[in-house]
C-alpha cells in the first residue's frame, strides 16, 4: 500500500511539474505570467508594461474584438514606446473625440492570422528577406527576422523590434515590440 501512495504522489508530482512546465513555455511579460488558455485581453491587463495600451484598447472599444476567438497575431507596444511618442500624443489619442484615430493606430499592430516567430521568419526568407502584411486596421507591415531578431516596420518607415515574441495566447499570439507602429496619415 506504502509503495501504491509512493507512486500515486510521484504521478502527482510529474503531473504538476509537466503542468508547470506547460506555463513555464510562455514567457512572462511586464512581471506577469502569461496563460496560453486566456486570450489577448485577459492576458494584457496584468503586464505592469503594458497599461497605456491596455487603457487605448478600453478606449478605443476593442476589448470584445481582442477577446473574440481570432486569431490574432499582436505587436504590442509596451509604456515606453507609447511614451516615446511626442509629448500630449497619448493623451490626445485618448480623448472620445479621437476614437477613429486611436482605433486606426490600434489594429495597425493586429493581423488576423496567428503568426509565431519562426513563421514570420519563414515568410520573410521566402519572399527574398521581407514580407509585407496587411493588418486588421488596413496598414501594411513589413515583417522581417534576422538570426532571431523579429522587426515589424510601418509604413512611414519606423522600426519596431519584437522584445519579447511568442506569448501565446487562446486566441493568437502577442509579440512584445518596442515602438508604436503608425500608419501613413
Amino acid at each position: 500500500m506504502r509503495e501504491f501512495a509512493t507512486l500515486l504522489l510521484a504521478g502527482t508530482v510529474a503531473g504538476s511539474a509537466l503542468a508547470t512546465a506547460a506555463y513555464a513555455q510562455n514567457p512572462m511579460v511586464g512581471g506577469a505570467a502569461m496563460y496560453a488558455t486566456r486570450n489577448i485581453v485577459e492576458n494584457a491587463v496584468n503586464s505592469k508594461d503594458h497599461t497605456t495600451l491596455v487603457a487605448a484598447v478600453k478606449a478605443g472599444g476593442l476589448v470584445d474584438t481582442l477577446q473574440s476567438a481570432g486569431p490574432f497575431t499582436v505587436f504590442a507596444p509596451t509604456n515606453e514606446a507609447f511614451a516615446a511618442l511626442p509629448a500630449g500624443t497619448v493623451d490626445t489619442l485618448l480623448k472620445p473625440e479621437n476614437k477613429d484615430k486611436l482605433v486606426k493606430i490600434l489594429t495597425c499592430h493586429v493581423i488576423g492570422a496567428k503568426a509565431m516567430a519562426a513563421d514570420v521568419a519563414k515568410m520573410a526568407m521566402d519572399d527574398g528577406g521581407a514580407h509585407k502584411v496587411k493588418t486588421v486596421g488596413g496598414c501594411e507591415l513589413t515583417l522581417k527576422a534576422d538570426g532571431g531578431k523579429v522587426t515589424a516596420t510601418d509604413e512611414n518607415g519606423n522600426v519596431a523590434n519584437v522584445t519579447v515574441a511568442d506569448v501565446e495566447q487562446s486566441n493568437g499570439v502577442i509579440h512584445v515590440i518596442d515602438k508604436v507602429l503608425l500608419p501613413k496619415m
